[in-house]
């Protein structure tokens, strides 16, 4: 997993420089490039892999999925959302560069990765078609955006539909879409068959499920060093969670059923990558 993280890390930085006007540039690179776990382009890389594609050709998507992780994490830290002073250990992108630029970074990310999966592109004109409607579909009004609406919308108990199905809504969508386009597009660049998109993607939907889940329970356990971000916040925003509606235990119940379902549907493939990301999210949760 480290050699996929180093080349997905080594790729972010080629594929952006700092030009002019070098504001936008940096504020863009700057979330970006945070350390992280590389969760997303990680799973896109190692789906291409397990079903024998060509994981340099993915690199460009791979990187294209990461830049729009980032794009969601400065406009979710923003004051007028979940105003967070910090993510991943820094300061976020707000408090660095200002809102106005952070926003416009979120913009320009927004723009910048689809156009980097076409022009960095060795794939066939029709794969990089379907590429770049999977990226604005999971990415857009209809999944990632939507989702973090009804997370807005939830706080306080502003709900439309019944708590169950509002918790769902968000998890699917605001967590869900990005583990959904990376293991998608994975299996779209390694020509996986219609069957497997769909197991592939019954997965990436349990999987997103379980790991919004898990940050439920972590934020409501964890401190600031283990989080890199500020702890406690979604309970002192009134934000429904799994911990909220649920509680702790049944939260740890429902992570524990989802990720036996992910092992069953991922058993087949033999990928060491998605287990050993799977047990590392049971071990932090082991002493909950």
């Amino acid at each position: 997993m480290q050699n996929l993280i180093d080349l997905v890390d080594k790729k972010l930085n080629e594929y952006m420089p700092i030009v002019y006007p070098e504001d936008i540039f940096k504020a863009m690179k700057y979330t970006v490039t945070l350390p992280g776990k590389r969760l997303r382009p990680v799973m896109c890389l190692e789906t291409v892999r397990m079903l024998g594609g060509d994981v340099e050709k993915a690199l460009p998507t791979a990187c294209a999925i990461e830049m729009l992780h980032a794009q969601s994490l400065i406009h979710d830290d923003l004051p007028c959302m979940d105003n967070d002073d910090f993510r991943r250990g820094k300061p976020s992108n707000h408090k660095v560069f200002g809102e106005a630029n952070a926003v416009l970074a979120g913009d320009a990310l927004l723009t910048f990765a689809p156009q980097l999966i076409i022009e960095k592109s060795e794939l066939p004109a029709e794969t990089t078609l379907k590429l770049v409607y999977e990226f604005t579909k999971w990415g857009g009004a209809y999944a990632l955006i939507a989702g973090q609406v009804v997370d807005i919308q939830s706080e306080g108990g502003k709900l439309i539909k019944s708590p169950e199905e509002t918790l769902n809504f968000i998890h699917l969508n605001k967590t869900g879409a990005l583990f959904r386009l990376a293991m998608r597009s994975g299996t779209i660049i390694a020509g996986g068959s219609e069957k497997t998109l769909g197991e592939i993607d019954e997965f990436a939907k349990k999987f997103g499920l379980a790991f919004q889940i898990y940050d439920d329970i972590m934020d409501e356990i964890s401190s600031f060093e283990e989080l890199g971000k500020t702890a406690g916040k979604d309970k002192n925003c009134g934000k429904l969670t799994y911990v909220s509606l649920y509680g702790l235990e049944d939260a740890k119940n429902k992570f524990d059923s989802l990720m036996l379902d992910c092992y069953d549907i991922i058993k087949k493939y033999n990928s060491n990558i998605f287990t050993n990301i799977m047990k590392k999210l049971e071990n932090r949760l082991l002493g909950v």
